[in-house]
């Protein structure tokens, strides 16, 4: 099979086409024909070798961590009868998604819902998983003013979709004009431009006397910063990523001062929930295939894995990026 291969850590274009032998699905696994792949931040930053958050994988590697797709072949004691079933899973970090083949236990499928492409299906089953946590701490209501930054990402539009469906009054952080007329799209009330000088000015005026009453936060720096300091007082502030790549700065003042609450939203403790991160993932899936939430998706060819790249991590994509192959249809 062919495959996306990294054999040495450093910039986008170190991801190149490989030929590899094709994976067998081992007992109690099944072998995948791949038909998206979803790409991740996190992918980015184990290419370019920065261990500091995540483990790095030993060399050469194929990365990505989920993916959609038939069932091709199956292992010792698993039943036939997933044979030419449409399936999405999350594969754990660099476990080698950006590839035309690939194995996972029959136990962390999910059979994708018929109404659902394979591209949609793999944007879930992680980032609609991450939306759904991070709306579930939040619980917001109709009375509630939230303010998103990276409205425009994978699990942002998702976000913006979310709030603005129980009512509350959403605003949302992003960059061109594109992407804030996808935030917009997604149902948020205001767009705003973060890479202005004074976005923070536009955010109030676009108010109209209203309170920040919650953030949601996936940037981190000083973007975040600069969110949290327009929550008004009893605010809230959900974490649930860096993308900046340096962690929002919540100081004890914030806290105690400003009696804001902070909360993270993502981590080992999504797991000890009822159900745990599987139940987590399901639902993810039923809202997408019943409309109540609708991913984004920005699809490049499996081939284009280096340009992928290059494009999320220079913020010229919109949505959750999905590599499909380069021989066959998303779904």
């Amino acid at each position: 099979m062919r495959a996306i291969r990294l054999h040495a850590f450093g910039s986008a274009d170190l991801l190149r086409w490989d030929e590899v032998p094709d994976p067998a699905a081992g007992p109690g696994q099944v072998r995948i024909a791949v038909r998206a792949a979803g790409v991740h931040l996190v992918d980015a930053v184990i290419r370019r070798g920065c261990g500091q958050w995540v483990p790095l994988p030993d060399l050469p590697t194929t990365p990505g961590s989920e993916v959609a797709g038939v069932v091709d072949a199956v292992g010792a004691g698993v039943d036939p009868s997933w044979l030419g079933v449409r399936v999405v899973t999350q594969l754990g970090l660099a476990s080698g998604g950006y590839a035309e083949l690939a194995v996972r236990e029959v136990g962390a499928l999910h059979v994708v819902p018929p109404v659902l492409g394979f591209a949609a299906a793999v944007a879930m089953i992680c980032t609609g998983s991450t939306a759904l946590g991070v709306l579930d701490a939040a619980a917001f209501s109709p009375d509630d003013v939230v303010l998103v930054t990276g409205a425009a990402g994978g699990v942002g539009t998702l976000l913006v979709q979310g709030i603005s469906r129980v009512g509350a009054f959403v605003v949302g952080l992003s960059g061109c004009a594109e992407k804030r007329r996808a935030v917009l799209r997604a149902g948020a009330a205001v767009a705003v431009d973060y890479r202005r000088d004074g976005w923070q000015g536009d955010v109030v005026a676009q108010l109209g006397g209203r309170e920040v009453s919650a953030v949601l936060d996936g940037v981190g720096g000083e973007v975040g910063r600069g969110a949290l300091d327009l929550l008004a007082p009893g605010g809230r502030l959900v974490m649930f990523g860096a993308s900046s790549g340096e962690l929002v700065r919540v100081s004890t003042a914030d806290l105690f001062e400003r009696s804001l609450t902070a909360t993270v939203a993502v981590g080992p403790h999504v797991a000890r929930r009822a159900g745990g991160l599987r139940a987590l993932e399901a639902r993810a899936l039923g809202e997408a295939a019943s409309g109540r939430l609708t991913p984004v998706v920005h699809t490049f060819l499996l081939g284009e894995a280096a340009r992928a790249h290059a494009a999320m991590e220079s913020r010229h994509t919109v949505g959750k990026v999905v590599l499909v192959p380069d021989a066959a249809p998303c779904g």
